[in-house]
């Protein structure tokens, strides 16, 4: 068995992140649309990474920002307020951005020899990436 790089770095910067990217090698492996999902912040709280920290590395592998609706109350749980939230957070400013379960139905996508879940649900855009 093969043991895992792992890499650290004590700057925390989006030049940094793009640094890290590169050592990893799998700039290869990315063809066709790519997809980065992040978490784009809740309503009021500062404590997540905001776009600007991203930049460098999603301009670099020319993603798309993907997101998905929540299943609890708040700011993300439908397509309009998350959007709007979106935008608030500056997503929408930086980056091409796609909620992947903005229009239904969803994908369903079924788990071989699930133990507990036999299948799960994705939003349907998932196949675009």
């Amino acid at each position: 068995m093969s043991k895992s790089k792992v890499y650290f770095s004590k700057e925390i910067s989006s030049i940094k992140l793009l640094e890290l990217f590169k050592l990893v090698e799998k700039e290869k492996s990315l063809v066709g649309n790519v997809c980065v999902k992040v978490h784009s912040g809740e309503e009021g709280n500062q404590n997540y990474l905001h776009p600007e920290f991203f930049k460098e590395i999603i301009d670099y592998v020319r993603g798309t920002v993907v997101e998905c609706n929540t299943a609890y109350g708040g700011e993300r749980n439908t397509s309009e307020k998350h959007l709007k939230l979106l935008e608030k957070h500056n997503w929408t400013k930086y980056f091409n951005v796609d909620l992947l379960d903005e229009f239904g139905p969803d994908l369903e996508v079924l788990i071989p020899n699930g133990k507990v879940i036999k299948e799960n649900y994705l939003g349907k855009n998932i196949v675009n990436y």
